[in-house]
């Protein structure tokens, strides 16, 4: 009884009904999709540069390889954000099949469903009490031939690194989802529609976690509770892309219904 009480508390402290939350003016027809947002943003101490004041030689000087970094009005996707909307994504790609994965931080369950069923019966806000392993998350499981007319007019972050390329991963989720902290190699992830939260540290500081526990429920019962291991984060927005350096542990949480883009360097 407690346990459940405490979590009825947390809820009605962590999320928002939309009734009751500002909607965005250019909301991709996404936010109409749950009933909830999640309303804290949290801090961000990453810093932040616009393009007419980061060149490309400082990103590689200050960023490339020892900390994140947020880049704003680098390029411009009103187009790429257009054809994400809800109605063009069904309209354009309902049939398709897409494959999604669980949320925990070693994946192993695929499930194949149409698009158009993915946004209709599984797009929805994350429960508190659901493992990872049983939470369904659509991100980077992309046939690229089956998305090409897509991804073709996504313009991508222009600083790469020397001698990489970059593979593309779309991604749409509701409000309370996320991935739980994992690594890989850099990359960076831009925000179409929603807000996305990140939780950073760097290689040598591997975060406390357990990975087939949501993000959310990280927040919950270890964020808050945490002194000197606090992590690097912030909250994007659209039009906003994150970078982060090889090999940091990060784990993210949608605030909102959110439409993202990643691209791996490789």
């Amino acid at each position: 009884m407690e346990y459940k009480l405490g979590i009825q508390v947390f809820l009605l402290l962590f999320w928002r009904s939309a009734l009751d939350a500002p909607v965005s003016e250019n909301d991709g027809g996404w936010s109409s999709n749950s009933e909830y947002s999640l309303t804290d943003e949290g801090p961000c101490n990453i810093d932040i540069w616009d393009k007419a004041s980061l060149s490309h030689r400082q990103f590689i000087q200050q960023y490339a390889y020892s900390k994140p970094v947020i880049l704003k009005g680098f390029s411009d996707n009103t187009k790429f954000q257009f054809l994400c909307s809800k109605s063009s994504l069904l309209q354009q790609y309902g049939e398709r099949m897409v494959r999604l994965s669980t949320a925990n931080t070693y994946s192993y369950r695929k499930v194949d469903v149409r698009f158009e069923e993915f946004v209709d019966l599984l797009l929805r806000p994350q429960s508190l009490d659901t493992l990872g392993s049983d939470t369904l998350y659509f991100f980077g499981d992309n046939n690229f031939t089956e998305w090409h007319s897509l991804f073709e007019n996504y313009k991508a972050p222009r600083y790469m690194l020397p001698h990489t390329t970059g593979a593309y991963s779309f991604g749409i989720a509701g409000p309370g989802t996320g991935v739980p902290f994992h690594w890989h190699g850099p990359g960076y992830s831009e925000v179409i529609y929603g807000r996305k939260r990140w939780f950073l540290y760097p290689p040598d500081k591997a975060p406390h976690f357990h990975p087939n526990y949501t993000t959310l429920s990280w927040v919950k019962d270890t964020y808050p509770y945490l002194l000197e291991e606090k992590p690097i984060e912030c909250t994007i927005r659209p039009g906003e892309v994150l970078y982060f350096p090889d090999r940091w542990w990060h784990a993210t949480l949608n605030l909102d219904t959110s439409v993202f883009i990643s691209t791996f360097l490789g």
